[in-house]
């Protein structure tokens, strides 16, 4: 029989009992809480937002990935963003252009407005380097070769926010002028901008063909770094709001589908109201033509738009929102757009005219660098695997959680080597790096890749 003097304590238990509970409960809510306001989340802290934009190409027949890039400019702009705080990187040939119809001002869409006007000329022409990128990520001013000199001056309170819009393939993605960006050396560089305190949090987006092959398998979780791309590891991106009748006014695509579905969201929302999860599930409907991926630190999806992209008290959608959704605007492969441009100057020249065999011979060299590229990569897989193996090394996709190479440096070494023995890779013939991956991942060592090369390519670069 209990004494009476513990059935009194019964009460007074149950309450201490009760007590803690709730304040373990409430201590799990507070670092939960402090966990968002760490990562970035709903109550992210006031630490200024840096941006930096690259558009990785040149040429006109390239006019959307510049135009992308000029308008995300404009939409950290008009939320907010200073100049100061902005890094761009365009080689800038597009605006002036003798091709464009509209001289001094670029679109991102039909009828669209100017996006060209007062975007910072940080680094253009010959400056579009990835050392330079690389530089203006990591803060080094002293490794710079010309341009303005703006580099990330963030701190470990700060938000930054990387968009990168051209061509790519597995394992790596261009630049206007010099050496790639590979997957790794990208990952080096972030890793590096995370000891250094370079931020506190930090959003990717990206716009290639095989653009997923840039983060996966190696962006950590745990990094402060959430991202998404325009496609998985194995597939391209599109093009978009490209000619598709001879009447149309400008001979290109003005934009990229991925990352129309992106600005054209940020144009119609609020950007305070509107999560990063919120606009992956959007572009993601929208972006049907390729599987829009998402990886890093999911818990950062979780933080409004304008933790990175600042929020304007004014902003006012431009867009209806009924436009956010599948349309029928024509899309076009990446690696295709190009010849939507140099079709269009055949069709448009008078024929037998100088300017129409100008645009033919255009044309046809075109289609004999693909042609080329085609053959001598063919050649190349079954000179080392021989027919009965060519296709999985041509075609075999790595699991989603492993990186499309292991070593690296090989990687490296196999695209120098092809391009010294048969030619700089195209932007079509890109898609092959996957091959040269998977050759790699096989243990083809460099001396055979070179023997293969001479002989597909004859020794000719």
């Amino acid at each position: 029989m209990m004494s009476s003097s513990y059935v009194s304590l019964v009460p007074f238990l149950l309450l201490l009992l009760t007590a803690l509970m709730m304040a373990a409960v409430s201590e799990s809510r507070r670092s939960f809480q402090e966990i968002l306001l760490q990562s970035g989340g709903v109550a992210a802290t006031d630490g200024t937002q840096w941006a930096v934009l690259v558009a990785g190409s040149s040429g006109y027949y390239n006019y959307r990935h510049q135009a992308d890039v000029c308008h995300a400019y404009q939409i950290l702009k008009e939320n907010g963003l200073k100049d100061e705080n902005i890094i761009v990187f365009m080689y800038d040939d597009i605006a002036e252009n003798e091709e464009n119809p509209t001289k001094g001002i670029i679109i991102n869409k039909p009828n669209g407005p100017d996006v060209y006007h007062g975007v910072p000329k940080d680094y253009t022409g010959d400056e579009t380097t990835a050392a330079n990128l690389y530089a203006v990520l990591l803060g080094n001013k002293t490794a710079l070769s010309g341009g303005s000199g703006k580099v990330l001056n963030s701190g470990p309170n700060d938000h930054v926010f990387f968009y990168y819009t051209d061509h790519g393939s597995t394992g790596l993605v261009c630049m206007p002028v010099g050496d790639y960006i590979y997957a790794n050396d990208l990952m080096n560089v972030l890793k590096q901008m995370e000891k250094a305190k370079k931020y506190m949090n930090m959003v990717i987006y990206i716009e290639s063909c095989e653009s997923g092959s840039m983060l996966q398998g190696l962006l950590p979780k745990d990094m402060g770094i959430y991202a998404t791309t325009a496609s998985n590891a194995n597939e391209s991106s599109w093009g978009y709001y490209c000619p598709d009748d001879p009447s149309a006014k400008y001979d290109t695509c003005l934009g990229d589908l991925y990352s129309i579905a992106w600005m054209e969201d940020s144009d119609a929302h609020n950007l305070g109201t509107e999560t990063l999860r919120d606009q992956y599930l959007t572009v993601k409907k929208r972006t049907n033509l390729s599987h829009v991926m998402q990886y890093g630190n999911m818990a950062l999806s979780e933080a409004f738009l304008s933790t990175y992209m600042g929020q304007s008290p004014k902003k006012v959608s431009s867009v209806p929102l009924d436009e956010l959704s599948p349309s029928n605007s024509l899309a076009v492969p990446q690696r295709d757009a190009d010849l939507i441009f140099f079709q269009r100057q055949v069709q448009k020249a008078p024929k037998g005219s100088v300017e129409s065999a100008e645009a033919q011979k255009t044309l046809d060299e075109q289609m004999a660098r693909r042609s080329h590229a085609d053959r001598s990569i063919n050649q190349i897989v079954n000179h080392l695997f021989g027919d009965s193996n060519a296709a999985s090394i041509l075609t075999a996709v790595r699991p989603e959680e492993q990186p499309v190479v292991d070593d690296w440096d090989c990687l490296k070494t196999f695209v120098r080597t092809y391009e010294q023995y048969c030619g700089r890779l195209s932007e079509y013939g890109m898609q092959y790096t996957r091959a040269m991956a998977n050759m790699c991942n096989a243990g083809v060592d460099k001396d055979r890749m070179v023997a293969a090369s001479i002989q597909a390519c004859s020794g000719k670069a």
